[in-house]
């Protein structure tokens, strides 16, 4: 999935490989973009997914106001835009393909936890 029209909603933060984005359980107020480089997430220390360049994760904390379910390090020094609430709200408002493509790339992540029958 593409999010590359995020990229322009504010300026990029530099990580380099082996920063800590944020934790699991910890309140978010942000989702990322991921301009440059790879990001693990990974849940009961476990990796569940890497996210690379056009992506987005973080999203869940926006949506549901709970804290994190993962904890997401930068597996490659990454550049990544960060995507508050308020903008977040606005896309989805203004853009329902970006809502729908949102929804997609939660319910992909989440069949790929559940093991196939």
């Amino acid at each position: 999935m593409e999010f590359s029209m995020l990229l322009r909603e504010s300026e990029p933060q530099s990580y380099a490989q082996g920063d800590v984005i944020f934790r699991a359980g910890e309140d978010g107020d942000l989702m990322y973009v991921v301009q440059e480089g790879e990001v693990s997430l990974s849940s009961g220390g476990t990796e569940v997914e890497t996210v690379g360049p056009n992506s987005l994760f973080g999203e869940m904390a926006l949506i549901d106001d709970e804290p994190r379910s993962a904890t997401a390090v930068a597996r490659t020094a990454c550049l990544l835009v960060p995507i508050d609430r308020t903008r977040f709200e606005r896309l989805v408002g203004m853009t329902p393909r970006f809502a729908t493509s949102v929804m997609k790339l939660m319910a992909d992540r989440i069949r790929g936890m559940n093991p196939s029958p």
